[in-house]
């Protein structure tokens, strides 16, 4: 079994090769060099953080939703029972667990965003 590279290294050392080239690039591939950059560092983030983030919101939902499932399967139904009005705001737990989830993907999708808790 192959070990190395990781994706995650693949992912950082390519973006690190695109930032070493952008200065030299014309001001359009300049920009789309940084746009690309910045997908693979969401992307590196993804691979790292990403199955931890994951694991993380299925015990939240889990005594919510009153029973175990995949991530996947558990916010789909999550998102049914809210549109639905059989989960709302005076659930016990809901909004904790949204706030949780919604800062894990924030670190992955938007690490430097500040919110107020930070």
């Amino acid at each position: 079994m192959i070990t190395h590279p990781k994706p995650q290294e693949l992912t950082e050392a390519v973006a690190r090769w695109i930032d070493q080239i952008r200065p030299q690039l014309d001001p359009r591939n300049a920009f789309l060099a940084r746009v690309a950059a910045n997908a693979l560092a969401a992307v590196t983030r993804e691979l790292t953080l990403g199955e931890e983030a994951k694991a993380a919101a299925v015990q939240r939902l889990e005594p919510i939703l009153g029973h175990g499932g995949t991530y996947e399967g558990l916010t789909w139904e999550l998102c049914e029972k809210l549109r639905s009005g059989d989960l709302d705001a005076a659930t016990p737990g809901l909004l904790p667990t949204l706030r949780a989830n919604t800062l894990d993907q924030l670190a992955i999708d938007q690490p430097g965003y500040k919110h107020e808790g930070a």
